[in-house]
């Protein structure tokens, strides 16, 4: 997710799979140089099909377009799956999808506030409420399929990182971690339930495959500050039929949002029932 701050306007934006980061355009903010990434990790994530603008280290592997974390380990591996294109400019999928369908993925919550949790519950309600072949299941012990956890991180180089998630894994698993940013500067003292929920909604989403939805085109969503084309992430297109053609600003996966309450629209829904 990311929150553009302006002189004039505050508008508060959400970067996808990692919902990213705050951009502050203030001359008084000295903007800290990001470590070099080598020509040969920019061209791993070209080849796995990623946008390589804005590219930057994190602890435990690279973040690219926003909110997506590849480790190395995924970088090194092939892409053997096709990108899935709902319509022209609407859903996309990536690489792997979850298997071993129908399927219970558990979810948990560690070491966050209650903002967290009830934002865990509230994206949980609505992705079961679509009675897909995945049934999402918070649970409090043991080891989950997919692990929310905090991490604190201070705005960089203009931006802070809200959250950040992966794909599937090439054995049909959910990525396993959602790292939500707990600095004041992310979602503030008294973090808003909607807003929370609607950033690991994203986030979830990344974790079953889905990429941005505008990822042909991110300054959609985005506007000038928009990475352009991210990357078509494998070979092949399949359209799915009954999506349309044209952008869509509802999209719970867009790149970038409003930074409010955003759910799933009827073309997310047609897109989640194609693939699950």
């Amino acid at each position: 997710m990311i929150k553009q701050v302006t002189r004039t306007l505050t508008a508060c934006v959400l970067v996808g799979a990692l919902f990213t980061a705050c951009q502050k355009d203030n001359n008084d903010t000295a903007k800290q140089e990001a470590p070099k990434i080598s020509q040969d990790v920019l061209q791993q994530i070209s080849n796995k099909g990623f946008s390589t603008a804005d590219v930057r280290k994190v602890t435990g592997g690279y973040l690219v377009e926003g909110d997506i974390l590849l480790d190395e380990k995924e970088l090194a591996a092939a892409s053997t799956s096709p990108t899935l294109r709902i319509a022209e400019v609407e859903q996309y999928r990536t690489n792997n999808l979850v298997t071993g369908l129908p399927r219970t993925i558990t979810v948990k919550v560690t070491g966050l506030t209650q903002a967290f949790i009830d934002g865990t519950d509230l994206a949980i309600q609505r992705y079961n409420a679509l009675n897909l072949s995945l049934h999402f299941q918070r649970v409090t012990s043991g080891t989950a399929n997919i692990t929310l956890q905090g991490f604190y991180e201070a705005p960089s180089g203009g931006f802070i990182t809200l959250g950040s998630a992966g794909f599937p894994t090439s054995s049909g698993n959910p990525y396993s971690t959602i790292r939500m940013n707990t600095h004041p500067q992310a979602y503030g003292s008294n973090p808003n339930v909607n807003y929370v929920g609607s950033v690991i909604q994203h986030e979830m989403g990344h974790c079953i495959g889905m990429r941005h939805t505008d990822y042909m085109n991110r300054a959609y969503s985005c506007g000038s500050s928009g990475a352009g084309n991210e990357g078509s992430a494998g070979v092949g297109a399949v359209r799915i039929p009954g999506t349309p053609s044209g952008p869509d600003a509802g999209s719970w996966m867009l790149a970038c949002s409003n930074g409010g309450n955003r759910t799933f629209n009827a073309n997310d829904i047609i897109a989640l029932n194609y693939l699950y």
